[in-house]
Formats: C-alpha cells, structure tokens, sequence
C-alpha cells in the first residue's frame, strides 16, 4: 500500500515511473540521437555521474511508496548497460506484482532476452520503424540492419516476453508510406503494434509540424488495406488509443501526442539518467535527487522532494504546444530535455 498517493496542482496521479538506466546508444536515429551530433568523439556521462544500480533501487522503493504501479527501464538503449538483468532481479524483489518493462531497440536481445525474463521482465517494447531496409538505415543510422530487430523480436517472443509491444515513429516523407507493410508483416502475430506521431522532443530532432502524420490518417490508412474498428482503453491514462482488426488479427495502437494530446490523464513521472526526477516529456529540465542521496539524504529527505515536486506539477506541454510554437517564433528557442536521456 503507498503511503501517500500522490497527485498534482490538476488532480493527475503519480502511477507511472519511467526510468533511464544509460545515456548511451548503438543506434543513431534522426528523431533522438542524430550521427551529426553524436559521433564518435560524443562526451557521454562518465560512470560516476550514472545512478547505480543500489540508487535507482532505494528510488524506485520511495516512487511505489507513493502509488506507482508501473515500471518502464528506458535509456539510450538500455541493453548496453552492464548487468541490466540485475537490475531487473532487484526491482522485481521489491514487489512481485509490479509491471516491470524494457524500451529497447532489440537489436541485443538475442543475448539478453532469455536472462531478462529469469530476472523477473515481463514486457517488453521494441522500435522499429520499417521493414524497407534502405528506410530503416536512414532511420537507425545505417549500423544494423533491419532483420537484426526481427532476431531480436523473435528472441523475446521466445523467451516468455508478451504481448510484445512495437514502436513505430511515423515521419511524413521517410516511412509513412510502409505503414500498412508493418501492420501486415504483424497482423496474426500477437504483438501490438504502435504508431506514435513523430513529436518535437529535445531540440535537436529537426521537428517540423508538416512531417506529422495524424493518428487519425494512419487509421484510416490502414483500415483501408485490413479494416479496423475501436477498442475501450485498458485503462484511464492509456497512451494509445487501440484499434483491433475486424477480422480477429490482433490490435494496434496509435499515440497521438500532437493532434490529440493527452496531457489531462497523464501519471508518468521519469528518472534521466544521472538522477533528476523529470514530470514531463517535453521539459526544460528536472530536480536534482542523486546530489541528495550522494550528500547524505535519508529517504524522508527524498521523499519531500519527490512529493514536492509532483504536487506542484502543472505540465501540459502538448495541449499548449501550438501557443509555445508561435511564442518561440519571436523568442529565444525553448531547451528541452533530450530523448536520450529520459527514454520517451
């Protein structure tokens, strides 16, 4: 039982912890690490500025102390850091009703996938942005191939890790023209795949409101080629609005952050990298818990901060976004944390 359930100044709840275990990727996608920018002499965070493993564990105590319910481990990519099946064994002692899942590019679970799940992983969730090899190395950075993430798929399936979730960021004029191939290749499979508008995380994305592709247009896109039909939300703050195939084929999900925000039912809170609490995606920054814990803070120390800044928490960042955009037109430009260090 918590004991104190959380909400802040819009009467949202604190159910959802996303953490950040690794800044560092082996993919270099356009829309959160661009090759550009993040090439091989990229200063990434040194090892003592990483929250270890016994840190985001106390942390992770004092978040389901406060009602949190569910668990992503996100990055960069994750799967790099060393030991992570460790992590995961921690963090399921902690309780073992807790729904613990892994944000991944895939392309190392065939290593990993077996281990994961021993260590008490239940879900997971794999990018993948097309099928179309030529489209897949312009949008992972050319240093996989696409039947590496296919391995890795297979490899959770076979290791236990369902329903198994697929991310695809749908981009105007790069992959949305392989939006039904994807929907087919796993229509029948059991996975559930999800499309997410491509959205203005960080700054460094190159984000242009003509490269989105409506939630709605991808429905009807694919509904077009395997007719879909709506399907009630799991539960209240959902993501993704889900649609199933008419025919009995499984769901996909749409997350539609641009045209139809959903910021009125957001519980997530986020755990960067090296230890700030972030309450929301699009924020300029967040609040500093490592510095406490390395300078001697006891958890009711921990605890006020936590609470503190959730109960003052007034992110809605989407449903404004349009009202920020014209500002930034004639201001200085609006830092955003970046995808990297906070895991979507």
């Amino acid at each position: 039982m918590p004991t104190e359930a959380l909400t802040d100044r819009l009467r949202r709840p604190l159910r959802d912890l996303r953490v950040s275990v690794l800044d560092r990727c082996n993919f270099r996608c356009p829309y959160c690490m661009p090759a550009e920018i993040f090439g091989e002499k990229y200063q990434f965070l040194p090892r003592e500025e990483i929250l270890t493993f016994e840190e985001i564990e106390r942390l992770v105590r004092i978040f389901l102390g406060f009602g949190v319910e569910k668990l992503r481990i996100t990055g960069g990519e994750p799967l790099l850091r060393h030991g992570l099946q460790d992590l995961i064994a921690r963090l399921r002692s902690l309780d073992e009703r807790l729904d613990i899942a892994l944000t991944t590019n895939g392309s190392l679970l065939p290593k990993w996938a077996d281990s994961l799940a021993e260590a008490g992983l239940r879900r997971i969730t794999i990018s993948l942005d097309s099928l179309d090899p030529g489209v897949f190395h312009q949008m992972s950075g050319e240093r996989f191939g696409v039947e590496r993430v296919l391995e890795g798929i297979a490899a959770a399936e076979s290791a236990g890790l369902g329903p198994i979730k697929i991310n695809c960021v749908v981009q105007r004029g790069v992959n949305d023209e392989g939006l039904v191939d994807l929907a087919r290749h796993f229509h029948g499979t059991g996975h559930i795949l999800r499309f997410i508008e491509f959205m203005d995380v960080g700054t460094r994305n190159q984000w242009d409101m003509e490269q989105v592709v409506s939630a709605s247009e991808i429905v009807e896109r694919i509904s077009a080629e395997i007719p879909l039909e709506p399907v009630e939300a799991n539960y209240a703050g959902e993501v993704a609005t889900r649609w199933r195939y008419a025919d009995g084929g499984g769901e996909i999900g749409v997350i539609a952050s641009v045209s139809k925000p959903f910021c009125g039912d957001c519980t997530r809170a986020r755990l960067t990298t090296e230890g700030s609490l972030v309450t929301c995606l699009f924020a300029e920054g967040g609040i500093d818990l490592r510095g406490p814990m390395r300078t001697g803070a006891d958890d009711d120390a921990l605890r006020e901060i936590i609470s503190s800044t959730w109960t003052d928490r007034t992110d809605r960042y989407s449903e404004e976004r349009g009202g920020l955009m014209q500002i930034e037109g004639t201001t200085p430009k609006r830092e955003r944390v970046e995808m990297y260090q906070i895991g979507g």
